[in-house]
């Protein structure tokens, strides 16, 4: 497996990934518009069968938004979203921000146990931030000093 920067021609199989894992999944010019955007960083996890799953953040300043993650269904439970995030997180990219948010679903306990592994912690919610269904989201936050749950201190 090699996790990369996204290119354009690799969105045809990142939205796809999108639509089998979101109910309201990102557009193509979503994803371009990140791929595009200099204060944001997608990569890809890429395998003998292509695309297996990818993340996007952003960020303004010094903080930072894991704006997507996600696997290819067929691809889930190997360690490919433990692989992206740690490499979004070890980046240059990630060095530059103080904080880093995301929001996830409620109900979506496996990404909450995966930001929690990596020392993301809750500190609100969203109400009804979700559509297709209706539902709550949890923001979390991690403290760039506390990644992978240690103290750089």
């Amino acid at each position: 497996m090699k996790i990369r920067l996204m290119e354009p021609s690799d969105v045809p199989e990142v939205v796809e990934i999108e639509r089998l894992s979101f109910s309201t999944p990102w557009s193509e010019l979503s994803f371009y518009k990140e791929i595009y955007n200099p204060r944001s960083l997608c990569l890809v996890a890429e395998t003998e069968e292509g695309v297996s799953g990818y993340i996007c953040m952003s960020r303004v300043i010094d903080e930072c938004h894991i704006l997507n993650l996600a696997v290819h269904p067929f691809k889930r439970r190997q360690g490919i979203a433990t692989m992206l995030l740690k490499a979004a997180l070890d980046s240059e990219y990630a060095d530059l921000c103080r904080y880093i948010y995301l929001e996830v679903r409620a109900s979506n306990r496996a990404a909450r146990r995966l930001y929690e592994k990596f020392g993301f912690r809750t500190v609100g919610i969203r109400r009804n931030y979700y559509l297709n269904p209706v539902e709550d989201a949890i923001i979390m936050m991690l403290e760039p000093c506390r990644i992978g749950g240690e103290s750089n201190s």
